[in-house]
């Protein structure tokens, strides 16, 4: 409405100067000087009179954009006015300004609310510009590197200078470990960046996390594990030696006194031989179990070179095929791109190929329309990763945290060394191994390589 009225004044001063204008052209005609000079000053009485109008609404608007702009709020038009159109622009202009105010309190709000979920976050939040200028670090990232206020990362000299390099180095979506190491104790952070773009302008948030504990509560369950597998075997080892040694020293010691050879029966004899070839040959199999122990501890360091990946595949397609002589498994390797390199110990990764391939084929054996896949690839962060695939009855979700544990095995022989000892190699090439499956569809084992 104040729109309007403004629009009709407008046209009503217009069409004014336009008749004062035609007026002054006839006077000018009809050489009627009394009139030319009347209407010379109202026609500029006239054009001053619009442009004071014109202007007097622009500087009002002007001011309260102004005041939107620095965030003042306090700015009232005066609403009792004579000019019906003033009044209704003041009137809706005050209404604008009561509405901004009331968003802007509703931002500082949720601006207060996020940053106190922020403040009381267990990890460490840090956000930083290209010139390392910090723009916001939490509380929990100043405990965690002992350092407060956080102004800039060049601060983090003072803390570790390799600590500063990681930052000043740190690229979007990039993650790392780092040991800080002060004069109380360690602490093993994990770092993530993720790029932000805030007003143009691109910026990094890092979170900082102190993985200690929980390392420590892995490494302690994974000690839990390894020492429950290992009394488990070793019990059921020791048992029927105990048990059989028993037996045995029953037949030559009765009450307490040596039983004499003329007492002895051959039943008894021939049972003290058959006990003994027990007992060696359960101390044989507990030898056995200590050497892969031994076996799994000194895993040599891999003599990496560069392999082609194709070529590797290749050799495994090749040494598996005598297992595929009477088998209906649909068994294939492929490397994508062909010319794919690792930098890897190519007898050792070889290795874990074929022990991770004869688990699959044991997995498929009795399956219809078997398949086991060998494939490597590049993804798109440059990790470079071989894949064992199979679409067997997969791997229980009960027993998945336990099957890289050494000796665990849910088969009726093996040792339960072999997955163990395929992570302790692709460790030791700086990789990984991950597992998933999918019951009755699908059990892929990655092997990663940096």
């Amino acid at each position: 409405m104040a729109s309007r009225n403004f629009y009709f004044q407008l046209i009503i001063r217009v069409i004014l100067i336009a008749l004062t204008a035609l007026g002054l052209a006839f006077s000018v005609a009809w050489q009627k000087y009394l009139a030319l000079s009347f209407c010379t000053i109202l026609f500029g009485a006239q054009v001053y009179a619009l442009i004071s109008f014109i202007n007097s609404t622009n500087r009002k608007i002007a001011y309260f954009f102004d005041a939107i702009r620095n965030e003042d709020f306090t700015l009232r038009f005066p609403e009792r006015v004579a000019i019906k159109s003033f009044k209704e622009l003041n009137q809706s202009l005050n209404r604008v300004n009561g509405l901004i105010q009331e968003v802007h309190l509703q931002l500082q709000i949720r601006e207060q609310y996020y940053q106190e979920i922020l403040k009381q976050a267990s990890i460490g939040i840090m956000t930083y510009n290209e010139k390392g200028h910090i723009l916001f670090s939490n509380p929990t990232l100043e405990k965690l590197l002992d350092h407060s206020p956080l102004n800039h990362i060049k601060q983090l000299m003072q803390v570790d200078e390799k600590l500063y390099h990681v930052f000043k180095d740190f690229q979007p979506f990039e993650r790392k470990l780092f040991q800080l190491s002060n004069e109380r104790e360690q602490t093993q952070l994990s770092l993530k960046s993720t790029p932000l773009t805030l007003d143009g302008k691109s910026l990094l948030l890092v979170v900082v996390q102190d993985i200690h504990k929980e390392l420590d509560e892995k490494e302690t369950e994974s000690w839990v594990r390894l020492i429950r597998v290992l009394t488990h075997e070793i019990m059921n080892t020791i048992t029927p030696i105990a048990s059989i040694s028993d037996s045995i020293i029953r037949y030559y010691r009765n009450h307490g006194r040596i039983t004499p050879l003329e007492e002895l029966e051959e039943s008894q004899i021939k049972n003290t031989l058959k006990g003994l070839e027990v007992i060696k040959e359960q101390g044989g199999n507990l030898m056995d179990f200590v050497q892969s122990y031994r076996s799994l501890l000194h895993v040599p360091e891999p003599n990496k070179t560069i392999v082609r990946g194709k070529e590797l595949l290749d050799k495994i397609d090749v040494l598996m095929s005598a297992r595929l002589h009477d088998s209906e498994v649909d068994f294939q390797v492929g490397c994508h791109p062909e010319d794919l390199e690792f930098f890897i110990d190519e007898k050792q990764i070889a290795q874990v190929l074929i022990n991770l391939a004869k688990n699959a084929l044991q997995s498929v054996e009795n399956i219809e329309k078997g398949k086991v896949r060998i494939v490597a690839g590049q993804d798109g962060n440059g990790t470079k990763y071989i894949e064992v695939q199979d679409n067997g009855p997969g791997i229980p979700p009960e027993v998945m945290d336990e099957i890289f544990v050494p000796f665990f095995t849910t088969k009726s022989e093996g040792t339960g060394i072999g997955l163990s000892l395929s992570k302790r190699v692709v460790q030791l090439h700086g990789g990984g191994i991950q597992v998933r499956s999918l019951p009755n569809q699908e059990t892929i084992f990655r092997l990663t390589f940096v």
